[in-house]
């Protein structure tokens, strides 16, 4: 039985912030890259054989990624001290659009509660010049039929480091959740959540 392991990055400085980060490279925090070392403690400690790594192209994501492998000994995944990995833009968060880098608070108060959490929770309703939760989910599902799932069908067991909303994306690809049930899903930073296939 081979298994896919889902990361959510640690927390980023705008997680701690409380701003809608998107795209933007954002470092992890302190509390972040010890999320990550947890991470890899526990992949670690379930003695969990990792054949290959995806991530997006996300510094907090790549960085996430690094800190949790560098606690397991795997030959095959490093190179001249440089996680192998492969990074895909497709893997990347939910693009906000215009409400990149504002605080989530801030936001609310400026334009309703009710209008935020439409624009954070719906599934095909995108904040201004933004993305949708469904727009993620056309982006990710055909990248992980074409590059991920191949991998799975031949028994490799699969990592993929990325962000709460591209991780659901994924989830909805799996079967795991339908489009309605999904914005109910919260995905921790920095805590592994493994898929027994």
């Amino acid at each position: 039985m081979n298994k896919l392991i889902l990361l959510r990055h640690g927390q980023s400085q705008w997680n701690l912030e409380n701003k809608f980060t998107g795209w933007s490279n954002v470092s992890l925090t302190q509390k972040g890259e010890s999320e990550a070392k947890k991470a890899g403690e526990l992949i670690k400690k379930h003695k969990i054989h990792i054949d290959t790594v995806f991530s997006s192209v996300l510094e907090r994501a790549n960085k996430t990624a690094e800190i949790a492998l560098k606690k397991i000994d795997f030959i095959n995944l490093w190179e001249n001290d440089k996680l192998i990995m492969t990074c895909d833009k497709n893997l990347n968060e939910r693009d906000y659009g215009d409400l990149v880098g504002l605080n989530k608070q801030e936001t609310a108060e400026k334009f309703g509660k009710e209008q935020v959490h439409t624009w954070r929770r719906s599934y095909d309703i995108p904040p201004p010049n933004g993305e949708s939760l469904k727009d993620v989910v056309e982006r990710v599902s055909p990248y992980f039929r074409e590059s991920i799932k191949p991998l799975l069908n031949q028994n490799k067991n699969i990592l993929i480091v990325a962000h709460g909303n591209s991780l659901r994306a994924m989830m909805i690809e799996l079967g795991m959740y339908k489009a309605e049930e999904i914005s109910k899903i919260e995905l921790p930073t920095g805590s592994p959540l493994c898929i027994n296939l």
